[in-house]
């Protein structure tokens, strides 16, 4: 299924102008263990609803950025530099502006 992205730096792109990054998932602490290492590394959730994602401008900036994704529908809720996501979800603690609202369905 084809749709539209938008990249924070260069606007809205049909989605084969980017790379998939996978979603987002917490980092184990440096105490981790083989069992959470191999979790966070191999395990995906794959939800059926909104998740957050990330995203490489491959034919244009070349930058990575988060997408918050209904995996149903692929209506983009949010694209963002990592700096400037809203704390929620996976992506674990963020300050930072409003991100963008480049919405596109």
């Amino acid at each position: 299924m084809s749709f539209l992205l938008a990249c924070p730096n260069c606007g809205v792109r049909e989605v084969s102008d980017f790379g998939y990054g996978g979603e987002i998932s917490s980092r184990p602490g440096a105490g981790a263990d083989f069992r959470q290492l191999n979790a966070y590394n191999y395990f995906r959730r794959n939800v059926a609803g909104v998740q957050r994602e990330w995203w490489f401008h491959r034919s244009g900036c070349r930058a990575w950025f988060i997408a918050e994704r209904d995996t149903r529908t692929n209506r983009v809720m949010f694209t963002a530099l990592p700096k400037d996501v809203p704390p929620g979800g996976d992506s674990g603690p963020a300050e930072g502006p409003e991100p963008k609202r480049l919405a596109v369905s």
